[in-house]
């Protein structure tokens, strides 16, 4: 054998490929000292590299080690999880949705066009999505029984739960299984909200079999929603921007609800499982529900005819302003920019908007936040007459399509693969059992 190339000689092109203990630990999606650990244990063999410094690996070998285990993401520095994801990218303040602007998605498509297309790859002009007439009876039924003091987000979860126990193929995670029922869970989730009273009942139809109309059969799911958020009667700029907030928040990368919603997948839950997680880590104040601190934000800007005297009073407590700042943007999150453009185009937004404005400039005397979403969610929620909690609303709907995106994906991976070791620091075995405590006497 030689070395020497041109020669005939196809040997080398055919000897297996060796790699370094990095390569090795980067394809397994460990530590170097990891991959060691697994020579000693006889999963795997090395060699000494030429010249005697370090080891070789054959690259057919790990494979079928990565293959066997699971691949695990490497833990980059900062100690933030990293999944693989093909969904969302968030970069230079701007995000995209599988390599498309996303605010320019959601500024020509419907809600679920954008959904789909997302799911699919598919744009389908003019979809609609209908609940499937069991899943609706049994979730409005199970919701018109929770104590009128329940809130939007409680409703949503009932719903879920309710919808999941019409439909008995749940356990079925084959794709277009879970899409069926993802295109008949979210618009049985808006079609359980109770209307606001005094709001119109002219939603248009809504109850199908498969969980797809076409344009003629039923109105879009946002012109569905509105009344579910306000008695003011629905014109086309509040449905345009309603709309293109449910396009807009669809998904934004591994937010915590969405870690939650994989984390179910990864224990192959079923999609109203999936959501379930979802909403319940969604209810946090620090996640879904920071809308509606800024609706209240808003409505005492309002209310006290400047943006000073309500910024001063947060600052004053130790409190952060509402709807400023996001982590992922340096300027203005790509979401608020767009919704504040069409609010523009609504006549009744025009005193929200500037109080929003306002906010914003007056913060930024202390600190150089930005607006985000939550910031536009409460201009359109302020200027509707919409509760505070309706921002979480549509986020709790629309999030509905990214999670079951994400649930998609996760599907594919090694089952269970998050799957964290804990650290104890407890008191060390062995202990004594534990004595019982006397009760007090009654």
């Amino acid at each position: 054998m030689t070395d020497q190339a041109g020669t005939g000689d196809v040997s080398d092109a055919a000897a297996p490929r060796r790699l370094s203990t990095k390569e090795t630990a980067d394809r397994l999606g460990v530590k170097p000292e990891t991959v060691y650990a697994y020579v000693s244990r006889g999963q795997l063999s090395s060699r000494r590299a030429p010249g005697g410094r370090g080891s070789t690996f054959d690259a057919a070998e790990v494979d079928a080690l990565a293959r066997r285990t699971g691949r695990r993401e490497p833990s980059p520095a900062s100690g933030d999880l990293v999944f693989r994801t093909g969904i969302t990218l968030i970069e230079d303040d701007r995000y995209y949705f599988r390599g498309v602007d996303a605010t320019e998605l959601a500024g020509r498509y419907t809600y679920e066009e954008v959904a789909e297309w997302l799911w699919t790859g598919e744009l389908r002009p003019g979809i609609r999505f209908a609940a499937p007439a069991e899943a609706l009876a049994a979730a409005r039924r199970a919701v018109a029984a929770l104590p009128a003091h329940s809130g939007s987000t409680d409703r949503l979860r009932v719903a879920v739960i309710a919808a999941a126990t019409a439909d008995p193929l749940r356990f079925d995670l084959s794709r277009e299984a879970v899409l069926a029922s993802t295109r008949g869970l979210i618009p049985t989730l808006v079609g359980a909200l109770p209307r606001v009273a005094g709001a119109s009942t002219a939603d248009g139809p809504s109850e199908g079999t498969d969980g797809i109309r076409t344009a003629d059969g039923g109105a879009a799911l946002a012109r569905r929603l509105w009344p579910k958020l306000t008695a003011r009667p629905a014109d086309e700029p509040s449905i345009t921007v309603l709309d293109t907030a449910l396009a807009l928040l669809i998904d934004h990368d591994l937010a915590a609800s969405t870690l939650a919603a994989r984390v179910a997948a990864s224990a192959h839950a079923h999609p109203y499982a999936v959501v379930s997680a979802g909403l319940g880590v969604l209810e946090g104040p620090l996640h879904g529900a920071a809308s509606g601190l800024a609706h209240r934000m808003l409505a005492e800007v309002l209310e006290r005819g400047s943006a000073v005297p309500v910024v001063a009073d947060h600052l004053r407590t130790g409190r952060r302003v509402p709807g400023l700042g996001h982590r992922l943007y340096v300027s203005e999150d790509p979401r608020a920019r767009t919704l504040f453009t069409l609010l523009a185009d609504v006549p009744q937004a025009a005193p929200a908007l500037a109080a929003a404005h306002d906010v914003v400039t007056t913060t930024a005397r202390h600190a150089p936040l930005h607006a985000n979403v939550d910031l536009a969610l409460a201009v359109l929620s302020v200027s509707s007459g919409m509760a505070a909690e309706a921002g979480e609303t549509v986020f709790a709907v629309s999030r509905t399509a990214g999670w079951i995106a994400h649930a998609l994906e996760e599907y594919g991976e090694r089952p269970l693969r998050m799957r964290p070791s804990g650290r104890y620091e407890g008191p060390r075995p062995p202990r004594p059992l534990p004595t019982a405590v006397d009760e007090p006497p009654r």
